[in-house]
């Protein structure tokens, strides 16, 4: 994959469990075990990142990171183009503070369960968030994303291409309670 690119499918998945074992059945590689991640989306009081379709990011699982990303022009539109620039930094806490001392405030919180997985020298994320189960690949292209996709019996026409602060915001129009995608917020609501 080149630097600084991030591209990838994600699909909504009704068995998990079914297809973490059919990935294992190929030969997949498990890189990273079941991780709880906390994200805090950073922006302006007037949103000119969302707007301009930038994201900063504060992951917290196994390490902190800083993640910014953009949307790539010219991509072909069967898969999700950004720019991503990506590294740790050394406490959560502190991060924070250094963003939001700069301006920024934390406008969403969301939180997942991811295990990664390597296969084909790609990888592919096993993710249970509050919206349901997910699975993400991410490799050097199109093609060989769409080329496992098809070796896992996905259904390449029922991919997303959206991030999940825009599936939350779907949520959010029918339940108007929930403001962060949080297992706490989700409890007892059922998404379909």
């Amino acid at each position: 994959m080149e630097k600084n690119q991030e591209i990838e499918v994600k699909f909504y998945l009704n068995d998990l469990a079914r297809f973490e074992k059919n990935l294992c059945g190929l030969g997949a590689e498990l890189v990273q075990p079941r991780t709880h991640e906390l994200n805090l989306r950073f922006d302006t009081p007037d949103m000119a990142l969302t707007n301009s379709f930038q994201v900063l990011r504060l992951r917290q699982d196994d390490h902190a990171r800083f993640t910014y990303k953009r949307r790539k022009s010219g991509g072909n539109g069967s898969v999700s183009e950004r720019t991503e620039i990506e590294f740790e930094v050394g406490d959560f806490e502190s991060a924070r503070l250094f963003l939001e001392a700069l301006g920024f405030q934390v406008f969403v919180t969301y939180e997942k369960y991811r295990r990664t997985y390597h296969l084909a020298g790609l990888h592919i994320m096993l993710d249970e968030t509050p919206l349901g189960n997910f699975v993400e690949i991410e490799g050097p292209d199109a093609v060989s994303i769409e080329t496992l996709a098809a070796a896992l019996h996905l259904n390449w026409s029922a991919r997303n291409l959206e991030g999940y602060i825009v599936l939350l915001d779907k949520v959010k129009t029918k339940h108007s309670h929930i403001q962060n995608m949080a297992f706490e917020e989700f409890a007892g609501l059922e998404i379909t």
